[in-house]
C-alpha cells in the first residue's frame, strides 16, 4: 500500500472537509491510501497533485457513509436518492426501483466479516464523482442481472452449432457502440418532442427544480407535473427503443444498450440537448406563485 506524507494527508483532509462528517485525518488517509495504490508512482509532488485531482469531497462523504454516520447518510439519501432512482429508471424501466433499492444494501453493508460491515463505499477512490460512480455500478449490476437471467434460458428448438454457442459478453469496443447508438437515438427523440416536454425535462434533469417549482411555472399541479414528466420519459424510452429495433438489436442488445448509455454517458450535454432553456432565478420563481 502507498504510504503518504503525514502532511499531504491533513492537506487533503482539509480540502475535502472531511471533518464536517466527522472523518479523522487517519480514517481519509485510509481511503487515500487505496486510491494512491491506482495511480502511477512518482515523486511525492506529482502523487500529491494526483490525489488533489480526485473528488475529495465525494471522498470523504464516502468514507462517513461507510463508516454509518447518521449525518452523512441523511445528506448522501437526500442528495443522491432522486437521482439515483432517476437513471435506474432509465436503466431498468419498471424495474428501476428494486435495482436501486439492491444497491443502498450494499452501499450500507448488509453483509458482516470479521463483525464488520461490509460497505460497498469502500471501492470507491474519488477518481470520478460520486453520481458517475453510482450510475456506473447501477449499469454494470443490470447488465449482470441480464446475463444470469440469460443463463437459464431453454435452448433454442434447432440443434445446430451456431445456436447452441452462448453469446459472449459485449466486449469494451462494443459497449462504447451500444452506448453511442442510445445517445444519438435520444438526441433524435429528444428534437422530436413537444416544446413544453422538452422544457419540463430541461427544468427538472439538467437545472435541478423541484416539481413544485416546475408546476408554478407551468400553472400546473406538482402531480400533474409528475405526471407529464413520466409520460414524456416512457414517450423518450419507446422511440429510443424503435430506433434500436429499426438498427436491427434485438430484446437483449437493446437492455444492454440502455445499461451501456448509463454507464458511460460519454459527451450528452442535457442543456444543449434539451434546448438551453432560460434559467428562472428562485426569487422569480416565488414571484410566479404569487403572480
Amino acid at each position: 500500500m502507498t504510504r503518504l506524507d503525514d502532511r499531504i494527508d491533513a492537506r487533503l483532509h482539509q480540502r475535502a472537509n472531511a471533518a464536517r462528517w466527522n472523518v479523522s485525518v487517519t480514517a481519509f488517509a485510509a481511503a487515500l491510501e487505496r486510491g494512491a495504490a491506482k495511480i502511477e508512482p512518482g515523486d511525492p509532488t506529482a502523487l500529491e497533485t494526483a490525489l488533489t485531482a480526485l473528488h475529495l469531497e465525494d471522498l470523504a462523504l464516502a468514507c462517513a457513509c461507510e463508516r454509518g454516520d447518521d449525518a452523512a447518510w441523511d445528506h448522501f439519501i437526500r442528495e443522491h436518492r432522486p437521482a439515483l432512482y432517476r437513471a435506474a429508471a432509465v436503466i431498468a424501466g419498471d424495474n428501476g426501483r428494486e435495482l436501486a433499492d439492491s444497491l443502498y444494501g450494499e452501499l450500507f453493508g448488509l453483509r458482516e466479516q470479521s463483525g464488520e460491515r461490509q460497505s460497498l463505499f469502500r471501492y470507491f477512490h474519488g477518481r470520478s464523482s460520486l453520481g458517475t460512480w453510482l450510475r456506473a455500478i447501477l449499469a454494470q449490476r443490470h447488465v449482470d442481472a441480464l446475463r444470469s437471467v440469460r443463463r437459464f434460458d431453454p435452448l433454442p428448438d434447432e440443434d445446430g452449432p451456431s445456436d447452441l454457442v452462448a453469446p459472449a459478453p459485449p466486449a469494451d469496443e462494443e459497449s462504447q457502440r451500444l452506448g453511442r447508438q442510445v445517445r444519438d437515438a435520444l438526441a433524435a427523440a429528444t428534437a422530436r418532442l413537444a416544446p413544453r416536454d422538452r422544457l419540463r425535462l430541461a427544468w427538472y434533469y439538467a437545472q435541478g427544480m423541484t416539481l413544485a417549482e416546475i408546476g408554478r411555472l407551468c400553472r400546473e399541479h406538482e402531480a400533474t407535473v409528475s405526471r407529464h414528466l413520466n409520460r414524456t420519459r416512457k414517450a423518450l424510452r419507446a422511440d429510443v427503443e424503435a430506433q434500436l429495433r429499426e438498427a436491427r438489436l434485438g430484446p437483449r442488445e437493446i437492455d444492454e444498450a440502455f445499461a451501456a448509455a448509463a454507464g458511460d454517458p460519454g459527451d450528452i450535454d442535457l442543456e444543449r440537448l434539451l434546448g438551453e432553456p432560460r434559467k428562472i432565478p428562485v426569487d422569480a420563481r416565488s414571484k410566479v406563485e404569487e403572480g
